[in-house]
């Protein structure tokens, strides 16, 4: 039998890690309400949000695969740091400090060139700076909204959000795409005709 280099093994490693992002449980309910999202499916969502909807970013020539390794990474600190509700403010003063600290003990599993790598690209998603990140995090917004009009706005009732807390907070969709921006105006229009908001 051939010997596993350590460099596999390490890679395998963080594989095996990530499996734990599937109980990763968010707050929004897929779309039938039987129950709540897991972080790997949000994330899964994504990657076909990505790959579908790319030529709608305000910015032109987008790095695809970046935005696709971006959303597939993005919320692996959540193994650690759980997922934290974008409504609750109070969980917010911490959630950077933990996740930060997550993604120090995930990330070095790997290989010292991919822990770099993927380090990068996870800071850059969070920096929202250039126009992949721009574009990753309007998809991040626009998918819980979906899913929770979607769910008849179950997890909006359940924690009493508001439609202004829903601009408020999902605004910077604009940022990467104003055809997403538009799209998510008008799932807002219609929670409020049907009385989900």
């Amino acid at each position: 039998m051939t010997e596993l280099s350590p460099r596999l093994m390490r890679q395998m490693d963080f594989i095996i890690e990530a499996d734990k992002l599937k109980n990763v449980f968010r707050r929004s309910f897929i779309s039938d309400q039987s129950r709540r999202e897991n972080d790997a499916e949000h994330s899964w969502h994504l990657c076909l949000m990505t790959i579908i909807l790319a030529e709608y970013a305000n910015e032109p020539d987008l790095n695809v695969l970046k935005i696709l390794k971006m959303v597939i990474i993005h919320d692996i600190v959540e193994i650690d740091a759980g997922d934290t509700y974008i409504y609750d403010e109070a969980a917010k003063q911490s959630q950077a400090q933990r996740e930060q600290k997550a993604a120090d003990r995930l990330f070095s599993i790997l290989p010292e060139d991919q822990a770099h790598e993927y380090r990068q690209i996870w800071d850059e998603f969070e920096a929202a700076q250039s126009k992949e990140a721009a574009f990753a995090k309007s998809i991040d917004r626009l998918h819980p909204m979906l899913l929770n009009y979607l769910a008849k706005g179950k997890t909006w009732k359940e924690h009493g959000v508001a439609e202004s807390d829903i601009r408020r907070i999902n605004g910077s969709i604009q940022h990467g795409s104003e055809d997403l921006w538009g799209y998510a105006e008008h799932l807002i229009k219609k929670s409020v005709n049907e009385g989900l908001l």
